[in-house]
């Protein structure tokens, strides 16, 4: 019986191993993943589950029938592999082999090697990206306490938002000029700050932190400029670190999650796809012919999903006895369209395309200070909108990204 290995047990994972089923594999999956838990829905952790319930049930995907011979191996991670020989080592020191492999390990957060207190929740210093993360934040979070976000990206801020509903002083510390500038843009950045500010969030813009305040247990953070905020808790929300370091020694491009071509089959640094060995999910960075041929890693909440669901038919096919099957799948463009929302107390942001690659952004509806649309462009050609409510207009934006803006006024004219 032919053997896929899914590493990582998040949503990409979970995606991937369903449909290998859909698609007609009937071999053994095996889903190795680093935490205990079945796979998740992680965003929530930073918004209304912080808030409220934060059991494993509360979050936890429903596992299609048709999954339901799929193997979990959890709490044992990937340490190495070699993909030549097939085989990926885990931490308990055992080895498994593949006829298939499927690389979903996701990341983890960024922390910083400052002076000052562990980078330990006992001693108030928290990350959010597990189950786990979010429980240990909520239990140090008390009606007054000084909360200091390190980072003003969409997780810093919804992070904010959530604090300040319990009853916390929340102060987002970050090196941009303004939050979540690199996907919103200055004008509509300036926008979601003053809002922000109009909760209650305080902002100490392009500048870091020197230090961290405290010899147990956080008190502070010392700010490049030289000032001091007092904090009872820190959340490092600073970006992520791709979890690809059980795929070195196989002549991988690692240099940001790992390349793979548009078929999502893993490449060398010779440009040769290893064959039935993908990546999906946000290590994934490939290209994506809606935009151009540059290959970006998407860390948006679609992404699992839509590549789970191009790498696995694929891989079905590969294992199978029709090669002109697997030519003709893999030959068809995969072209996935990001989206992803960010609730932040009143606000409703949603997204469609990659307003970062922008060199333009324009109003296409509504007002700055009310609801609104606002769309990215790059060479007159429209890569994303961005809609502060106005849910229904924006989804009627998502079939023109690609066009050009002057095609696009006449069809919305």
């Amino acid at each position: 019986m032919q053997r896929v290995v899914i590493i990582g047990a998040s949503l990409g994972g979970l995606r991937s191993a369903e449909s290998l089923r859909s698609s007609g594999f009937t071999g053994e999956i095996v889903v190795i993943g680093d935490e205990p838990h079945m796979p998740y829905n992680r965003p929530p952790l930073s918004k209304d589950a912080l808030k409220g319930d934060l059991s494993h049930e509360a979050v936890a995907f429903r596992v299609r029938a048709n999954a339901s011979d799929v193997q979990w191996w959890l709490g044992h991670p990937a340490v190495s592999s070699d993909l030549g020989s097939r085989t990926v080592t885990l931490a308990n020191g055992d080895v498994i082999t593949f006829d298939g492999l499927i690389a979903a390990t996701g990341l983890r957060p960024r922390r910083l090697d400052l002076p000052g207190p562990a980078a330990d929740a006992v001693a108030g210093r928290h990350t959010l990206r597990t189950l786990e993360d979010a429980q240990r934040l909520r239990a140090q979070l008390e009606p007054g306490s000084r909360v200091v976000i390190l980072g003003a990206g969409f997780i810093g801020c919804e992070v904010a938002a959530t604090v300040s509903a319990l009853g916390c002083y929340a102060t987002c510390v970050a090196i941009d000029p303004l939050p979540m500038v690199a996907a919103l843009g200055t004008e509509l950045a300036a926008e979601v700050k003053r809002r922000h500010e109009a909760h209650g969030t305080r902002f100490r813009l392009s500048t870091g932190i020197e230090s961290f305040l405290g010899t147990d247990r956080i008190t502070g953070v010392r700010l490049g400029t030289g000032e001091e905020l007092e904090a009872d808790v820190v959340v490092e929300a600073i970006g992520s670190v791709c979890n690809t370091e059980w795929l070195e020694g196989n002549d991988l491009d690692l240099t940001n999650g790992v390349l793979t071509d548009n078929a999502l089959r893993l490449l060398t640094t010779s440009g040769e796809a290893f064959e039935r060995v993908y990546a999906v999910g946000d290590i994934a960075r490939f290209p994506n012919p809606l935009f151009d041929e540059v290959p970006r890693r998407i860390e948006h909440w679609s992404i699992p999903t839509d590549t789970g669901r191009r790498a696995a038919p694929l891989m079905a096919a590969a294992l199978g006895t029709d090669h002109d099957a697997f030519e003709a799948a893999a030959s068809v463009p995969f072209t996935p369209m990001p989206a992803f929302w960010s609730d932040q107390y009143d606000l409703r942001l949603q997204a469609f395309g990659i307003p970062s690659i922008a060199d333009t952004a324009t109003l296409l509806e509504g007002s700055l200070d009310g609801e609104l649309v606002m769309g990215y462009l790059r060479h007159d050609v429209l890569v994303g909108v961005t809609a502060i409510g106005m849910t229904k207009q924006v989804a009627a934006y998502r079939s023109t990204i690609g066009q050009p803006i002057a095609s696009l006024e006449e069809t919305t004219s």
